[in-house]
């Protein structure tokens, strides 16, 4: 029977609630357990997809094609299950499932209540995800309940943990809290107070944590325990320090040397064999001593937020660990690119643009690229960097003067990228059709599985086949495709059943990639990734270059 532990916080957010859920399952995953989880997020929207990322940071998308909170992101990378549509729910898929039930008859005509139809339907959500990955088999399925203890729109979530806690009965679930311990520069003190509030407040609503997580600046002192404890009706080996630290790779073994591990498996009255976090050890060594260091520039318009790029940054951080080279990320606002030219990239080891919507700083980026082929400096273009890398080549290889996105210029004279369903060749016109202009219901989402083209660049990353996710409405214009290659560029790889372009490269240049998936929310830290190592690996090789130049 599956068993539960819901994290819950306090105080404030973005205290690192998803990153300590997911430490702790690496924990119990070592101990030979099968780990699962959810995330439960007390917005009203759908899902995030609509979001700005200024607002919400980056939108994880899982195989199934789910556009989800950023947490999902850090489950993937800390424990081995794939995380699905299912992992992650809101509010406003509570609500617009139980809505659906009631117009269908389903209540039979009662009135149709927060508790129990609500709560009910957020504990059928929470089994149904947490059966998944594995089935029924599932060891621990470990629930991340998004927000704080006392906000309104947490407290259905938190009265169906408790249900649910009750009603599954003693040894079946368990109650993480994160919380904060604030340091009072002028008083030179830690304070417990916003913690003792905290607990107290779950406490109200019948929820008792069987474990506190307490996020510092620094250790917290044993006597600052002694009194969480004392004040919180928490033993005091549960009353845990979580400190700042340099990786969040750091985090597993700091809980499992407080014995976090040992507390909840005794209470899910579980024996499983002793953690075996040798994996992690290995590759924070490694990312201690790194023997080279490499500069990557993101060109990217989200820069003052950088958990809008959390995959990309990880996955460069992956490569890096895996050469044995610390990777460097100069954040550049494209923008600024735009305005005042491309001295921010000199002395750049690597070139990279991300994915994005909307026309603000295209420009920037494609002098960025138009830098990077010109300067044969490493570049990598993910989903819109692909598309802006095939706009620069129209217009300053081939002479397309006019190439443009549609996205960025309905009306360009050569739309090199556009929706597939905005023209279609007629007698060589390209006639523009109405698209469907629900945000939600353009997109081409999900993992697809493509071959790749022998003798690439791409067949020498990834071998036969590319198995990666996709975020993405505008595609590059196949009717464009025969002048781009006779210009020099190389279609690497095509989607098998509309032959969309997947893989662009420059065979002339040293080291010249986009691609239309995103292949960040693939890689982990265990074992990196092809294409990100392949990348880091070029800018090694271009550092090495530009020394032997300037010696």
């Amino acid at each position: 029977m599956t068993k539960y532990v819901f994290v819950t916080g306090g105080v404030v957010s973005s205290l690192g609630k998803g990153i300590a859920a997911a430490s702790l399952g690496a924990i119990l995953e070592s101990r030979g357990l099968k780990v699962t989880m959810l995330k439960l997020d007390p917005y009203i929207n759908v899902d995030p997809g609509t979001m700005s990322p200024f607002q919400h940071g980056e939108v994880f998308v899982t195989e199934d094609g789910a556009e989800t909170d950023l947490d999902l992101g850090h489950y993937e990378r800390f424990i081995s299950a794939r995380m699905r549509r299912v992992n992650n729910f809101t509010t406003g898929q509570i609500y617009e499932s139980v809505l659906r039930k009631e117009r269908r008859g389903d209540y039979l005509g009662k009135t149709v209540q927060v508790i129990p139809h609500i709560t009910n339907e957020i504990q059928d959500f929470i089994v149904r995800g947490a059966h998944a990955a594995y089935g029924a088999e599932t060891d621990i399925a470990i629930c991340e309940i998004g927000g704080t203890v006392g906000d309104i729109e947490s407290l259905p979530f938190l009265e169906a943990a408790r249900q649910m806690s009750l009603r599954l009965g003693r040894g079946h679930a368990a109650f993480v809290h994160l919380t904060l311990v604030p340091f009072i520069a002028s008083a030179g003190e830690l304070k417990t107070k916003p913690t003792q509030h905290s607990v107290q407040k779950l406490r109200e609503i019948g929820i008792y944590p069987d474990a506190l997580l307490c996020r510092a600046d620094r250790p917290i002192p044993d006597d600052e325990r002694a009194k969480i404890s004392l004040f919180s009706n928490v033993p005091l080996d549960a009353v845990i320090s979580v400190w700042d630290v340099d990786s969040i790779y750091k985090i597993p073994g700091m809980l499992h040397q407080q014995g976090l591990d040992d507390l909840i498996c005794d209470a899910l009255g579980m024996h499983p064999p002793a953690a075996d976090l040798a994996i992690w050890e290995h590759l924070l060594e490694a990312k201690a001593n790194p023997t080279e260091e490499v500069h990557i520039g993101m060109v990217g318009k989200y820069v003052d937020l950088t958990e809008s790029y959390k995959s990309l940054t990880e996955a460069l951080t992956h490569a890096g660990i895996h050469a044995r080279c610390k990777v460097v990320i100069d954040y550049i606002d494209s923008e600024e690119v735009e305005a005042n030219g491309c001295g921010v990239l000199q002395g750049l080891d690597a070139i990279l643009v991300p994915g994005g919507f909307g026309k603000r700083g295209t420009e920037g980026k494609i002098q960025a690229i138009r830098y990077a082929r010109e300067n044969n400096v490493p570049y990598l273009g993910i989903c819109l960097g692909m598309q802006l890398a095939v706009v620069e080549f129209a217009r300053h290889v081939v002479g397309l003067s006019g190439a443009n996105s549609t996205e960025f210029e309905p009306d360009a004279m050569h739309p090199v990228v556009a929706l597939i369903t905005e023209w279609q060749d007629r007698e060589g016109q390209i006639e523009r059709r109405d698209v469907d202009s629900n945000l939600g219901g353009t997109m081409r989402k999900g993992a697809q599985r493509v071959p790749v083209k022998p003798g690439t660049r791409a067949a020498q990353i990834y071998g036969a086949d590319v198995y990666e996710r996709h975020r993405h409405r505008y595609e590059v214009n196949n009717l464009y495709v025969p002048k781009l290659e006779e210009g020099g560029l190389v279609i690497s790889a095509r989607t098998p059943t509309e032959s969309l372009p997947e893989i662009m490269e420059l065979p002339t240049h040293p080291w010249f990639m986009g691609v239309q998936f995103h292949p960040e929310f693939t890689s982990t830290p265990r074992d990196g990734h092809p294409l990100f190592s392949s990348y880091v690996k070029a800018a090694l090789q271009h550092k090495a270059r530009r020394a032997a130049t300037e010696a």
